[in-house]
């Protein structure tokens, strides 16, 4: 009988012992994953830092938007000028052509 508790006394102190090294590792991947993950601060600074990113960008767009709009508006006059400078052309052609005709004849 204490030959059959001395082999399960050594069995339980093998399990134990891989047990024990098991749950080192355990606690060291563990300690390594909790060192990896942000904290509670960490991710107030990124949202922080995020709000200031989206307040540029914002901005930005808005002067983007602003210039699109000035330069739409200084298009539309520059081609109101062109089609009355096209318009005068037409009339001097059409003056010169009528005074060709009165030198001929």
């Amino acid at each position: 009988m204490d030959n059959r508790f001395d082999k399960l006394f050594n069995m339980m102190e093998k399990m134990y012992v891989e047990f024990s090294g098991k749950f080192d590792k355990m606690d060291d991947r563990i300690n390594g994953i909790e060192s990896k993950m942000a904290t509670k601060e960490d991710i107030k600074e990124i949202n922080r830092k995020l709000v200031v990113l989206e307040n540029k960008l914002d901005n930005n767009c808005k002067a983007l938007y602003d210039g699109y709009i000035m330069n739409s508006e200084k298009l539309t006059v520059v081609e109101m000028k062109v089609d009355g400078l096209a318009s005068k052309v037409e009339n001097q052609d059409l003056e010169i052509r009528v005074v060709k005709n009165v030198i001929k004849h």
